[in-house]
């Protein structure tokens, strides 16, 4: 059990990224093993790893919920989060890289570089998260550890350079050459635990020189000290050249790569070496920033113990025990037990009854968190995901995290009419834990429609509604999230409403322009350009909301309205009769007449498709995806298959597993991700209304 305080400088809070099946969660089975976290190795085919814990998680095979956990190494705490690598879980690895000081990226040593790879490395890119790279699976049939290094380069942009790398590799995997150290690491036994290192073998001195002069001209790239002494033929010793790596790291300027086999237990040990020599503490990141909720000045908290609470709860998951517990990253300050916190985000106050630290789904409990630590906090009733928790007299607002659109609906009904409020309350609890999970009733179809990242992210949520609710439910065939949007501008649109029944009437007068954003992905933008007081103040905020409340239903066959700009541009008012209900509605109406006039079209989601398949089946594979309406984007060889990169709209992937399996004997695999929303074709457009008409015409 971890219990003792640590000073910041020797605390590290990473994250393990990669693609689904790259190795994260054995790779973290290994850490917590070597770390003396638990005692027996636990392997994912057997279904009893320390991270993956939920039945759903043990029975497929991969991870679902990010989970996190405590070890020590080098006389330094480690609090890590293992990541799901499933493009359905995104929100996962979004909401934990958004808290993390550094991450380590799994990389397949077979399959290199791939499409969820890409993405988390955009998500790191984006909380600036420094990072090294584990090149795994290095005894697997195919692997090559130089094509991997070269695929990071060329598909992820990155100044990458191995600090160590592999004798031999497939079944040939013999040790790991340390480069930085020059020395030779030997296995003595097949837990991992006994290694030896030794001077580096003659016939592989001539290729740790190789290595070494790679290294040494990126990290020049990276840091100034070693450039100069670099160009000047200094010698540089290890130390010298740790220091300047960590530099790097801490900077993003440089990735280190390491490589091993978890599986095999080989490397892991230098993996967690390299977590505390290189990634950074608390101490070594920017301060972070937020707002003042009251002036709305920029504000910053420094990392320590004596600066003011700043935390921000980035995760909520339920206890069958101890009810909602809080995932909370503490920025700064401290936290005790019976603490009084205050949520900036909601404005109200909240008490902590119980702080523990997570072990999975075990809990240790804890009397006090401080800065730099991630903790789970019980006891708190309104708080949600990303909402900052701070102290009242100096409070700061924490900027949230990014939450992707969902791309994927369908209907949800309980199986018996007297579970209609279970049904209610079950949703209401994963929309809490879950913010990509959505959920709306269709008043034209009188269904619940749940929407989510894709496929498995529903089915996971059924199946928990059925083993942790114990509900029962009907649900429809999964539907594509489809958006409307223009395709031209339109100008001086009116919207007016107007009543009178006898008493107080009711007026409400706009005049809109609107047209499409220039780039996809921007949402609904409001514009407010009235000058001179045509329409008061006070009734501004009620055409946005009339705005907003209709884009939440379009005009072809009721899905929302994304990317447009509405600019209000003019009005009038009545000075007894009017009120926000009737700009509200004025607003609605005109912008369903810009809708008619600028020519509404739907957008639907387009998926990044790779597939790999033995190069017999690769003219099949390929004719399908174009009769899928796929745009080829690439294709290439990896090892002796081939690979195809597409892009693919989501309506025609549903069942797409089985079919590529039939086609290749079961021998090929694909992942796809969201990509971007694109203009549906006429022709099909046209079935999409027949068929919400249909299902309209059936209520």
């Amino acid at each position: 059990m971890i219990t003792e305080k640590v000073p910041l400088q020797d605390i590290r809070n990473i994250g393990i990224i990669a693609h689904i099946d790259a190795g994260k969660t054995t790779t973290t089975e290994r850490i917590l093993y070597y770390t003396g976290v638990i005692h027996k190795l636990g392997n994912i085919d057997d279904g009893n790893t320390q991270m993956d814990w939920m039945p759903q998680e043990q029975e497929r095979g991969i991870t679902i919920t990010a989970a996190s956990t405590t070890c020590s190494w080098n006389k330094r705490r480690i609090n890590i989060i293992d990541t799901p690598g499933h493009v359905d879980f995104t929100i996962e690895v979004e909401r934990s890289l958004r808290v993390l000081d550094g991450a380590i990226v799994v990389l397949c040593g077979c399959s290199g570089v791939q499409p969820q790879t890409e993405t988390v490395w955009r998500q790191a890119e984006r909380y600036n998260v420094p990072r090294i790279a584990f090149i795994n699976k290095i005894d697997r049939l195919g692997a090559d550890f130089n094509r991997v290094l070269a695929e990071v380069h060329e598909r992820l942009g990155a100044n990458a350079a191995g600090i160590e790398f592999p004798d031999g590799a497939e079944s040939n995997f013999k040790g790991i050459v340390d480069i930085i150290n020059q020395q030779y690491i030997i296995y003595k036994d097949d837990t991992g635990m006994n290694f030896e290192r030794v001077p580096i073998p003659d016939y592989l001195k001539e290729k740790t020189q190789e290595y070494r002069h790679k290294l040494l001209e990126r990290l020049a790239d990276a840091d100034d000290v070693i450039m100069e002494k670099y160009l000047e033929e200094k010698e540089i010793t290890p130390q010298e050249l740790k220091d300047a790596v960590r530099r790097a790291v801490v900077q993003n300027k440089f990735l280190p790569v390491l490589v091993g086999t978890s599986l095999r237990n080989r490397g892991v040990q230098m993996l967690l070496d390299a977590v505390t020599d290189y990634l950074p503490s608390p101490l070594d990141i920017r301060p972070v920033s937020g707002i003042d909720p009251g002036t709305k000045e920029p504000t910053q908290r420094q990392a320590s113990v004596d600066s003011p609470l700043s935390a921000l709860v980035f995760k909520i998951a339920s206890d069958p025990y101890v009810g909602k517990i809080y995932y909370t990253r503490i920025y700064s300050g401290k936290i005790s037990s019976g603490f009084n916190v205050y949520n900036s985000t909601r404005d109200l106050r909240e008490r902590v009854a119980k702080i523990v630290l997570m072990h999975a789904n075990r809990q240790e409990i804890i009397s006090e968190a401080t800065a730099g630590e991630i903790v789970a906090l019980v006891g708190l009733k309104e708080t949600k995901s990303g909402d900052t928790l701070c102290v009242e007299d100096t409070p700061i607002l924490i900027e949230n995290m990014r939450i992707p659109d969902p791309v994927v609906s369908m209907a949800i009904e309980p199986k018996t009419k007297a579970d209609q409020d279970k049904l209610g309350l079950t949703l209401k609890k994963f929309l809490d834990e879950d913010p990509s999970l959505r959920v709306q009733y269709d008043h034209e179809t009188a269904q619940t429609i749940i929407s989510g990242m894709g496929e498995l992210h529903l089915e996971i949520i059924i199946d928990r509604m059925k083993r942790e609710h114990n509900l029962e439910t009907n649900i429809g065939r999964p539907e594509v999230a489809y958006k409307e949007t223009l395709t031209q501008k339109v100008a001086d649109v009116v919207g007016k409403f107007i009543s009178q029944t006898g008493g107080r009437g009711q007026y409400g007068h706009v005049v809109i322009n609107a047209e499409p954003t220039e780039k996809r992905g921007q949402g609904m933008v409001f514009i407010n350009k009235i000058k001179g007081g045509s329409i008061p103040r006070e009734f501004i905020s009620a055409v946005e909301k009339g705005i907003k409340i209709g884009s939440q239903s379009g005009i072809l066959a009721g899905y929302p309205v994304t990317d447009l700009i509405v600019t209000l541009i003019d009005g009038s008012y009545h000075e007894v009769d009017s009120s926000e209900l009737a700009f509200q509605l004025a607003a609605k109406y005109a912008l369903q007449d810009a809708l008619h006039r600028g020519h509404s079209v739907f957008l639907e989601p387009f998926m990044d498709l790779e597939v790999v398949v033995p190069e017999e089946f690769m003219g099949n594979v390929i004719g399908d995806l174009v009769r899928r309406r796929a745009k080829i984007v690439s294709q290439g060889i990896r090892g002796k298959l081939k690979i195809a990169r597409c892009e693919v709209p989501l309506s025609e992937m549903f069942n797409y597993a089985n079919d590529i399996r039939s086609m290749t004997q079961g021998r090929a695999s694909f992942s796809m991700e969201p990509a971007y929303y694109d203009i549906v074709p006429h022709s099909i457009a046209e079935k999409i209304k027949g068929e919400r008409a249909a299902a309209l015409n059936k209520k």
